[in-house]
């Protein structure tokens, strides 16, 4: 190995630098090293922090590039460069750097060349003469698909049922577009991002929303976000929210269901008891909520509340 090092440095440094890299790993492996010391090699050899992380076994791991371990400052940032550890495994040793745009992020950037994304198209297997759209995902992460019905079966959608909500990121759909357009299903697909939510108690509503479905939604989440001053009704949700854990969930219901008894089945409880809920919440709202024009008022303001809390994603 050190003789092929010596033979393909003087030949071309950049491929001797790959081996030694290669042959300094296969050295750790061989002595079973641990995590943090492979991390801490990462970091040195790439002259960056790096970090290990895989959500479901609660590992986050960051070496500096000095070698010291140090506490992860946010979660991975997508522009970073990444590799999985293992085929099929969660955990994901990223570079705190950035890595040259990829094909995704050229379709969705309006200032590429029309050349340059219909590679980028090609490459990823889109026909050109067909329709897809782009997804922007929480935390800044964006996908490109072919445009289907079949909504319930996408990989970002999370579906229904218990447990649903931990499957998938939330996630902004945008409309359907042919493959050089897609800058704007793209600037679609982070508008509806806005409007989703983490369907619990707390931050209750969809986590995946389609642009094309938005309305008139679209225009109000252009001029809404966290430093808009809040209207009266949305500080009255939020005062009414803090004086009981089911009080965005109920509202949430009562304000898109057909019937309260619909209202009722969604969040499994008595239709007595969502009665009770209902004068509690009308008490502290100062406004009825059982009457079309009140029920239209508490949608509003619970779109409003997520808009505050659900600024853009920055990212891709």
């Amino acid at each position: 190995m050190k003789d092929l090092v010596v033979r393909l440095s003087a030949l071309d440094p950049d491929a001797g630098a790959a081996v030694r890299v290669i042959a300094y790993f296969d050295q750790l492996v061989d002595a079973r090293a641990g995590l943090a010391t492979i991390v801490r090699g990462a970091a040195v050899l790439a002259g960056c922090p790096a970090r290990l992380a895989d959500r479901e076994r609660g590992v986050d791991l960051r070496v500096g590039s000095d070698g010291r371990r140090g506490a992860p400052d946010g979660p991975p940032d997508p522009s970073w460069l990444s590799t999985p550890v293992a085929a099929g495994g969660s955990a994901v040793l990223w570079l705190e750097r950035p890595g040259p745009a990829g094909p995704v992020e050229v379709l969705i950037d309006a200032s590429a060349p029309p050349e340059a994304r219909r590679h980028a198209a090609r490459s990823l297997g889109l026909p050109e003469s067909g329709l897809a759209r782009a997804v922007a995902l929480e935390g800044g992460g964006a996908r490109i698909a072919p445009a289907t019905d079949g909504r319930d079966q996408e990989p970002w959608n999370p579906g229904h049922g218990p447990g649903a909500a931990a499957i998938a990121p939330r996630a902004g759909v945008g409309t359907a577009v042919p493959v050089l357009s897609l800058p704007a299903s793209w600037n679609a697909a982070r508008t509806a991002l806005r409007l989703t939510a983490e369907g619990t108690d707390e931050d209750p509503g969809p986590r995946v929303v389609y642009a094309d479905e938005m309305g008139g939604l679209a225009l109000l989440a252009g001029n809404v976000g966290p430093a808009t001053p809040p209207i009266p009704d949305v500080l009255a949700l939020e005062q009414a929210a803090a004086a009981a854990p089911w009080m965005l969930s109920t509202l949430y219901a009562v304000a898109t269901t057909a019937s309260l008894r619909a209202a009722a089945a969604a969040l499994r409880v008595h239709h007595s008891t969502l009665q009770d809920r209902i004068v509690h919440a009308e008490r502290l709202l100062g406004w009825p909520v059982r009457e079309p024009q009140g029920q239209f008022r508490l949608h509003l303001t619970l779109v409003l509340h997520r808009l505050r809390h659900h600024p853009a994603e920055s990212g891709t």
